[in-house]
């Protein structure tokens, strides 16, 4: 059943913003400016008029209104004060205070752990085309069907006990090259773990970059600073750092953004990317 949620007067909100700041792949733009996607295996459509967010879901059998608006509240993480959060960063440091005025939108999403974690571990040494094309095409392969949303068949990646059962041939179709071994392998760490995750860094495929995008964008944790290509070069070229030295950068995140390090990243992300196509 399709159910619609409004969210009245929603401040720090911007959607081209928040999907397209590289925290998650499973959302697209339509032609008319809205995104459709999937969160936790509820296709969506989420769009905006002015402070208005409007979220078109396919819901799950039995689910009632409120859960649903519950869910979506918790997902775009609308509880939290931004502008509070933005005020905080801009006053410990001018660069970021620039840097949020290019992304000013941005709002950590509340995604699945065990599909941000197959989805960055996807993303090493690729760019985002090609790890949507690559998450569409595994989930399409082997993972849960979510139902017809928009005239589209939707699936959510595989879960840990499908992909355990595979070989890395298993998943040739969905073109993930050396990537396929990793989630087999990884999947099989999550399944031999129990009732909690393995420690990160010892997942396959997943190293310090991959890590800090993991605890960000699936475990909530907003003091990881992610350093990624882009990272490197935001800190080379406004903070003067060498492109090489991760553990300093590291450390200036932790001195000087605090708790909100895995935010202020997101501007830094979005506004060297933003740079880049000027």
């Amino acid at each position: 059943m399709i159910k619609e949620y409004i969210f009245e007067n929603v401040k720090d909100f911007n959607l081209r913003h928040i999907f397209e700041c590289g925290q998650c792949f499973r959302w697209n733009r339509q032609p008319d400016g809205s995104y459709s996607g999937q969160a936790w295996g509820r296709p969506a459509n989420v769009s905006m008029d002015g402070s208005r967010v409007r979220v078109r879901a396919l819901e799950k059998d039995g689910e009632n209104g409120e859960n649903g608006e519950n869910f979506w509240r918790e997902y775009f993480d609308l509880d939290r004060d931004y502008g509070s959060i933005k005020r905080i960063l801009a006053e410990k440091d001018p660069v970021v205070a620039e840097a949020i005025k290019s992304g000013e939108g941005i709002r950590i999403l509340h995604q699945e752990p065990w599909e941000t974690i197959v989805s960055f571990i996807i993303s090493s040494n690729n760019n985002i085309p090609r790890i949507k094309g690559c998450i569409e095409r595994l989930a399409g392969l082997c993972g849960t069907f979510c139902g017809e949303f928009e005239g589209k068949a939707v699936y959510n990646v595989p879960a840990a006990e499908v992909l355990a059962k595979m070989e890395p041939g298993d998943l040739a179709p969905a073109g993930l090259g050396y990537r396929a071994a990793y989630l087999v392998k990884t999947a099989r760490q999550v399944i031999a773990s129990g009732d909690s995750f393995p420690p990160l860094r010892s997942l396959a495929g997943v190293g310090p970059k991959v890590e800090s995008c993991i605890r960000l964008f699936g475990f909530g944790d907003l003091s990881s600073f992610p350093i990624d290509v882009w990272v490197r070069r935001v800190m080379s070229e406004l903070y003067g750092f060498d492109e090489g030295d991760i553990s300093g950068m590291q450390k200036f995140a932790a001195d000087t953004f605090g708790p909100y390090g895995g935010i202020a990243q997101q501007y830094l992300f979005y506004y060297i990317r933003e740079a880049s196509k000027q």
